[in-house]
């Protein structure tokens, strides 16, 4: 049983460094250290390595409709159970950035869960899902199909800060 809690511990680990170091790369970078923030993504990749080799481990792997009804599962539980106390004491505590930031996820991952679920969806009736664009808010994560919108309905953030996901 250690060595299951160990690669849990250590999946956890390797994917925040991987979050961590991606965010610090963009930092580096908009200081105009280019050669630094290439160093900082290099190591995130190799920390995804890492991480991907310890789930696969675990057995957290599994067909696409079972890691559909995983991802499903944990969306649900972020939008309803975990980011709304989370929201909650931010703005009891008054902590206005964890309060946005914790807003912005509760609301993108709802859309998440439902995306998840219309694909998990069309797994089950032995489908792909049909070809489409799909853009990313940077601001707060917002997931759309098709084209972004001229503000996002989330954070109000512009068009042009929406990413095409390829």
């Amino acid at each position: 049983m250690a060595t299951k809690d160990n690669l849990k511990e250590a999946f956890a680990g390797e994917s925040q460094a991987n979050r961590k170091y991606l965010a610090y790369a963009k930092k580096a970078e908009a200081d105009g250290l280019i050669q630094v923030a290439k160093l900082f993504r290099a190591a995130a990749e190799a920390e995804t390595v890492h991480a991907h080799a310890h789930l696969r481990a675990l057995g957290g792997i599994k067909n696409t409709e079972q890691n559909l009804e995983d991802a499903v599962d944990g969306e649900r539980h972020e939008f309803k159970n975990m980011y709304p106390p989370f929201l909650n004491e931010a703005r009891q505590e008054n902590k206005k950035s964890a309060e946005i930031s914790f807003k912005y996820a509760l609301a993108v991952e709802e859309i998440h869960y439902g995306l998840y679920q219309e694909a998990l969806d069309s797994v089950k009736a032995g489908n792909d899902l049909p070809e489409r664009k799909v853009y990313i808010c940077e601001i707060c994560g917002n997931t759309v199909y098709d084209d972004s919108p001229e503000r996002c309905p989330i954070c109000n953030a512009p068009k042009t800060k929406f990413k095409e996901i390829i």
